[in-house]
């Protein structure tokens, strides 16, 4: 059974059309790629899900509900947007991972400690001013920020642009890895054709605003995809 369903999502920026209609289903726990070329509508598909920016036209169903329906707020904390841009908020790894916790007034030191752990770093990183990590660190940290809130949906927007190649493959098998444990349902945007192989189990192909093709990974083609 579908777990998020889009129907006939539209949206214009700056008068210009960038969503003309996306049709999308995501199964509870699946991995699914968004891939297709710069400006095709994926960034912007994201914040229409977790409702940073609303839609024009159409619907989008989230665990039997219209999103519309669910306070914001609410929403944005069992459905989590991880940017290209990490950016860090002032403190340590510990303040930042702990933030949205401490909102709820819900701080275990246990579980930021796991969040850590299961974003690829280890506990000494607690401690550590967050603004003078690398860039791969921080996309790291910006995982176990979300992971805090203990997520049902992670809405990845190029998780691993500015990590080091060397270590790129880690951080997927680290999302990989801590997606399946926690069956997390996860939409994933990348350029990469080599990293959607990777990590998800369905491609979906958006282009000028559409879903062009959805297909399980082994079976896509990817001639025309760009």
């Amino acid at each position: 059974m579908s777990y998020i369903v889009i129907k006939n999502l539209k949206k214009k920026l700056e008068n210009k059309s960038v969503l003309k209609g996306i049709n999308l289903s995501v199964k509870k726990g699946e991995i699914i790629a968004l891939v297709g070329p710069s400006g095709s509508g994926k960034s912007t598909l994201l914040r229409c899900i977790n409702r940073l920016i609303e839609a024009d036209e159409g619907e989008i169903i989230y665990d039997k509900k219209n999103i519309k329906d669910i306070c914001p707020i609410n929403l944005r904390r069992e459905v989590v947007l991880i940017h290209q841009e990490s950016v860090m908020l002032p403190g340590t790894v510990f303040d930042n991972v702990s933030y949205g916790p401490s909102l709820l007034r819900n701080i275990e030191k246990n579980h930021i400690i796991k969040c850590v752990k299961d974003a690829g770093l280890s506990e000494d990183f607690l401690e550590k001013d967050a603004s003078k990590l690398s860039g791969g660190e921080k996309k790291r940290v910006a995982l176990a920020r979300a992971l805090a809130l203990r997520p049902n949906v992670l809405l990845l927007d190029e998780p691993t642009s500015g990590v080091d190649p060397k270590k790129v493959k880690t951080v997927e098998k680290n999302i990989v890895d801590f997606s399946k444990r926690k069956k997390l349902t996860v939409i994933w945007v990348t350029h990469y054709i080599e990293q959607a192989k990777r990590v998800s189990s369905k491609i979906a192909n958006i282009k000028e605003g559409t879903v062009k093709e959805v297909q399980n990974t082994c079976e896509f083609e990817w001639e025309g995809a760009y």
